[in-house]
């Protein structure tokens, strides 16, 4: 047992001296070394920005119908927008591309003297979303679902369906102008860029489409001489990306 007792102590006497030699020499002196700084680095952000045209429209367009019942109410409001699907498939757009997005029949009412609200009729208004890819067609579809009783159209969004290339071109015009701000910096400081150490992007969003306004109620009751124009313009697509360099400090 002692011989076991001090082997074992033998054993762990160089363990330990080893263990004391490989600290740092700050906590064997008990004098402090500030920590060494990272090396010196250079952030900057920058925008890219690219153009699309669009090549998709998205149009909702409602029917409104009023009736004594709310059966007479919707009765009529279907054979209404019966007419208006005919005039949008006749207009070159898939049955796919149609989906009604909206139904509602409520009561109106009227404030009679002296009395409560009483009902004077019904009021029924469905509402299809109709997906167009065929820009050319647009104008097309609004002056057929007029001519055929709609009586309220919503904003009509114009947009890509395909912005891949134009986002990675926006996101090389961002890495770009990141870079050469970046060197700017770096020269006015007395040194250059040095390799990259990181680079990030910001997620990317939905490119705003384009909107033009609807018509709606009396105004839909005239119908127009002239096809409705719909000019396609260009949505812009946007990258943002934040970058970090190495600055190699010149010589002095």
């Amino acid at each position: 047992m002692h011989a076991s007792i001090r082997e074992a102590a033998l054993g762990f006497a160089p363990l330990l001296a080893v263990s004391l030699a490989a600290l740092p020499l700050t906590a064997q002196s008990g004098t402090p070394v500030p920590p060494t700084p990272p090396p010196p680095s250079i952030s900057t952000s920058a925008i890219g920005e690219t153009s699309v045209v669009p090549d998709r429209a998205m149009l909702s367009v409602a029917v409104e119908s009023q009736g004594q019942t709310a059966a007479a109410a919707g009765a009529e409001n279907a054979k209404l927008q019966s007419h208006v699907i005919d005039a949008v498939k006749a207009a070159g757009v898939a049955a796919a591309q149609i989906r009604t997005s909206g139904y509602n029949v409520y009561p109106e009412y009227a404030q009679a003297s002296g009395k409560g609200p009483r009902v004077t009729g019904y009021r029924a208004q469905n509402t299809v979303q109709i997906e167009i890819r065929n820009l050319e067609s647009v104008g097309k579809v609004i002056d057929g679902v007029l001519a055929a009783g709609a009586t309220n159209l919503s904003a009509l969004s114009l947009y890509a369906s395909n912005t891949d290339a134009a986002r990675r071109e926006a996101l090389q015009k961002a890495v770009a102008k990141a870079r050469a701000d970046a060197e700017v910096a770096a020269t006015a400081a007395g040194g250059s860029l040095g390799a990259l150490v990181e680079l990030t992007t910001e997620p990317f969003g939905s490119p705003q489409p384009i909107t033009l306004q609807g018509r709606s109620g009396m105004a839909m009751e005239a119908r127009m001489a002239a096809p409705t124009p719909v000019e396609s313009g260009e949505i812009t697509v946007t990258a943002v990306v934040h970058v970090r360099w190495q600055f190699v400090p010149g010589q002095r």
